[in-house]
């Protein structure tokens, strides 16, 4: 059903669901962005990718219907720069919500319908219901085929490795959040951003939660034994497992993680170093 995770290539994963793996592999894309075409004698296109005239090209050439709609999880630049031009090319009309201040972002979308949570689409006769799921980015949706009870979802859970949670935009605690509310959810597979499909949500998600507050686990330890720190002294601690060639990108989650401490009254910053509320 998932097919060989390589760009270039329209695999169909259900009748009406395809994937497009866009050519941008790296060390936070994976293979590649996927973009989804749903639909058959109407598409839509959930998160168009980077914008490679190629990859864009080739979606018109191979999504077999006219592109009405192109859905955006949220404005990454591996995720929704595509989405303007494919609209200028073929018309469809652009949904998501628009991206919020800060670096990182694809300021360039601008939708024509802002979506919020609980909104219905129809796509070809099968309707998506939009989940806001903020966490990874402020403004970040998920959209649950009711039909095959697949979710799309962006990155907000990838296959084959956890997201970073990049404050100020990104927010561990909305983030958590918004996994645990997937629970509610009656989902049998999940189409990621970057990777395979999930055929098993429930342990999944399951995963990513205990996996999060293990690791609030061990930064709650190195606040303890190593108080007054910056996050580049506590992040060998709480991320010793990880290459330190990474550990730039992991301080981004760290400091997540540490916000999160501070809102719930367990962590202090001081002049940039962390200590226990309790110090």
């Amino acid at each position: 059903m998932t097919g060989a995770l390589e760009p270039g290539v329209m695999m169909t994963l259900q009748p009406g669901i395809r994937r497009l793996i866009a050519p941008n592999p790296g060390l936070m894309t994976g293979p590649g962005t996927n973009s989804y075409i749903l639909g058959i004698d109407e598409i839509a296109v959930v998160d168009p990718g980077p914008a490679i005239a190629t990859h864009i090209g080739q979606i018109i050439a191979d999504s077999g219907g006219p592109i009405r709609q192109i859905l955006v999880t949220h404005t990454h630049p591996d995720h929704s720069p595509a989405a303007m031009r494919l609209a200028a090319e073929t018309g469809a009309r652009l949904l998501g919500i628009a991206a919020p201040q800060g670096p990182h972002q694809d300021a360039s979308f601008v939708p024509d319908r802002t979506l919020a949570d609980g909104d219905v689409l129809e796509v070809d006769g099968e309707r998506l219901r939009v989940l806001h799921t903020p966490g990874h980015a402020s403004n970040h949706l998920c959209y649950l085929h009711e039909t095959h009870r697949w979710l799309f979802t962006g990155d907000h859970i990838i296959n084959g490795s956890t997201v970073v949670i990049d404050p100020p935009d990104g927010n561990m605690r909305h983030y958590l959040d918004s996994l645990a509310r997937l629970r509610n959810e009656q989902i049998d597979c999940i189409a990621p951003g970057h990777g395979a499909v999930i055929d098993t949500p429930d342990e999944a998600i399951g995963w990513l939660i205990e996996h999060r507050l293990n690791r609030e686990a061990k930064v709650v330890h190195a606040l303890d034994a190593h108080p007054d720190n910056t996050l580049s002294r506590l992040v060998v601690h709480v991320y010793a497992e990880v290459d330190p060639a990474i550990h730039d990108l992991a301080e981004r989650s760290l400091l997540a993680h540490l916000e999160k401490l501070e809102d719930e009254g367990r962590a202090v910053r001081v002049a940039e170093r962390w200590r226990p509320a309790s110090a």
